[in-house]
């Protein structure tokens, strides 16, 4: 199986009409230059000398900005220094991301010429009213015809969505994955909403009109919708910004973060979450009462299983009064694990018996 690797290239507010409450994509990037042929072309030539593997697929990635909004001469321009690389065997691939009112079927066809593969659009939210209200500028009718148009011409379908918007409730999120979901997209990208620097969402957060989730409420919030995506067997290929500078704790200096839900390992997070909800179902159904499990998993799934600072073992003990253990066995398919009592309630009180007896 090929190794995929990802060549970013960051066009921070190219091509994009609006300037939504929550963007800032100058410091979500890191990027404060627009971008050249002569850039791409270097980016990737770094990239390409970097990747060990010999056997890999290359996909070179435009993200920022709306990339089909830019002016079409520049896209052009932008797309053939890609291409290029494509054509030599050296990169498989192309993908962009966009808004979703610029889309249209002559769009498409030249995204085409240039071999770009996969398209994500911005949605955030499914409801126009919380569209609105964060100046994104577009309707959910938009993205509904532009995923089909990106389905139909044969691109891979992405979405963006946002937890924590202003106004927007858990039931609003949860209702943007659904709607989200019977649009078929083939990857899905979740973000919770950080209050940062130079946006209108600091200045309504400063006056007390806006009041961000906590890490706890983001976390919840997004593993509800990561599940409706799992059970609908779509790749959640990210949860929560990227980590750089800009984005990192509200404490550092360098960052651009004023308040929200940030955690430098927010995916673990929900992952880790989810794994202890599970873990706890497959407890309640004994039929006895546990004192300490073995579970067994993947090698892969031992952090996730353990907890962001061992937290699920932690409550575990500390909510249900269990012991864990944890064993990894690559035999155990990813995402699975068995589970077996190591001891009860009676096997403690048997214990106390035997010493009573023995003294």
């Amino acid at each position: 199986m090929k190794k995929e690797y990802i060549i970013p290239i960051f066009v921070p507010h190219l091509g994009c009409p609006h300037q939504c409450s929550f963007c800032n994509q100058k410091d979500i990037t890191g990027q404060q230059k627009q971008v050249t042929a002569n850039d791409v072309k270097q980016t990737i030539e770094f990239y390409l000398k970097n990747f060990k593997d010999d056997s890999k697929y290359v996909e070179v990635a435009f993200f920022g900005g709306s990339f089909t909004g830019i002016d079409e001469n520049v896209q052009n321009e932008l797309l053939e220094a890609a291409n290029e690389y494509i054509q030599n065997g050296k990169v498989n691939s192309i993908r962009v991301s966009t808004r979703p009112d610029y889309i249209d079927k002559n769009i498409l066809k030249r995204l085409k010429q240039y071999h770009v593969k996969t398209i994500e659009l911005g949605v955030q939210s499914t409801n126009d009213y919380i569209l609105a209200k964060s100046q994104r500028g577009h309707t959910f009718e938009d993205v509904k015809k532009a995923s089909r148009l990106i389905r139909w011409n044969g691109f891979v379908l992405g979405h963006q969505m946002m937890v924590g918007l202003p106004e927007s409730t858990k039931l609003d999120e949860i209702n943007t994955a659904k709607q989200l979901i019977k649009l078929k997209p083939k990857i899905v990208r979740i973000y919770p909403v950080l209050v940062l620097k130079g946006t209108k969402l600091e200045e309504e957060y400063k006056d007390g009109e806006y009041q961000p989730l906590t890490v706890e409420q983001a976390v919840e919030r997004s593993k509800e919708v990561m599940q409706l995506f799992n059970k609908a067997k779509i790749e959640v290929i990210r949860l929560g910004l990227q980590n750089t500078e800009e984005i990192s704790s509200p404490e550092s200096k360098q960052s651009t973060v004023v308040a929200g839900p940030y955690h430098p390992a927010f995916r673990q997070l929900v992952e880790s979450s989810m794994w202890y909800d599970e873990i706890v179902s497959r407890i309640k159904k004994f039929n006895v009462k546990v004192m300490q499990v073995l579970i067994t998993a993947n090698p892969e799934n031992i952090n996730e299983i353990i907890g962001h600072k061992k937290e699920n073992i932690l409550k575990l003990k500390e909510i249900y009064d269990v012991d864990v253990n944890v064993k990894a066995d690559e035999a155990i398919k990813k995402g699975k694990f068995e589970i077996e009592i190591e001891k009860t309630y009676e096997d403690i009180l048997e214990e106390e018996r035997e010493k009573l007896k023995n003294k």
